[in-house]
């Protein structure tokens, strides 16, 4: 029974997230749903990582036993095919029989998108937050940089995230782009908490704003107080860009938004 692996890109939009729920589709609902019609039998999916309601992907992997010895083309073309036009297959492999999607990744990037235009945008309303009024990027750009490194993120996590513990290690930090157009932050780490790139995000565009000082995601940073932080920045300019893997499982493998 080979085990395949799957690169997955999906706009979130219309789904619960990526985890089966009662309350609407899944992504991974709607994949299952695809290959049991591929190869005539259930098949259970396994992800990197839950994505939320409205978060999109580029680079979200998961992996399935197959019941069938298939030529990877045909999952590919073939999932393909019997998918809605928001999933696609990208790449599609057979990996190692032991290879778990969550537990040997290495690390994640995400990349938040805000539209910053004066008036809405109807080509960036699934993809972007839109924030009407100038945004001071000097000050978005400091403010982030104290959170590179190790660090116990609690400040940052959602309140309902069961994650054992809060310390995570950020390994790349890049907020760029226009005022006026299009402002995004590219955030790498080895593990992310639920909310987390949300959370800092919200908070940026409070320094952004001019309501708090550039050091007030260091402030957030120490104090360890969700309640400090600014909102959770809107689902829709969240994009799970890739995972990085190694070879073989990571240790201390923990929980993702």
């Amino acid at each position: 029974m080979p085990r395949v692996k799957l690169v997955l890109e999906y706009d979130g939009s219309n789904y619960v997230g990526w985890q089966i729920q009662q309350n609407g589709p899944s992504v991974q609902g709607r994949l299952q749903r695809a290959l049991q019609e591929l190869l005539d039998v259930p098949v259970a999916v396994y992800a990197a990582g839950r994505t939320d309601s409205g978060v999109h992907a580029t680079g979200q992997v998961v992996m399935f036993d197959s019941p069938r010895q298939l030529p990877t083309k045909a999952y590919w073309m073939g999932l393909n095919g019997l998918l809605p036009d928001d999933i696609a297959v990208v790449t599609a492999e057979e990996c190692d029989p032991a290879f778990d999607p969550r537990r040997w990744a290495r690390g994640k990037r995400y990349r938040y998108r805000l539209s910053n235009r004066r008036s809405r945008s109807p080509m960036r309303r699934h993809t972007h937050w839109e924030i009407f009024q100038p945004l001071n990027l000097a000050a978005m750009q400091e403010c982030v940089m104290p959170l590179l490194g190790k660090h116990d993120f609690s400040g940052f996590r959602a309140s309902d995230c069961q994650a054992a513990h809060a310390n995570r290690e950020l390994t790349k930090l890049e907020l760029s782009g226009t005022v006026g157009d299009e402002i995004s932050l590219v955030i790498e780490g080895t593990a992310f908490l639920k909310h987390m790139v949300r959370n800092i995000m919200g908070s940026v565009v409070e320094v952004g704003r001019g309501k708090e000082p550039p050091s007030f995601l260091a402030t957030i940073l120490s104090g360890r107080d969700r309640t400090r932080a600014g909102q959770t920045a809107p689902p829709q300019g969240l994009t799970l860009e890739a995972v990085f893997y190694g070879d073989g499982p990571r240790e201390d493998a923990d929980d993702d938004e």
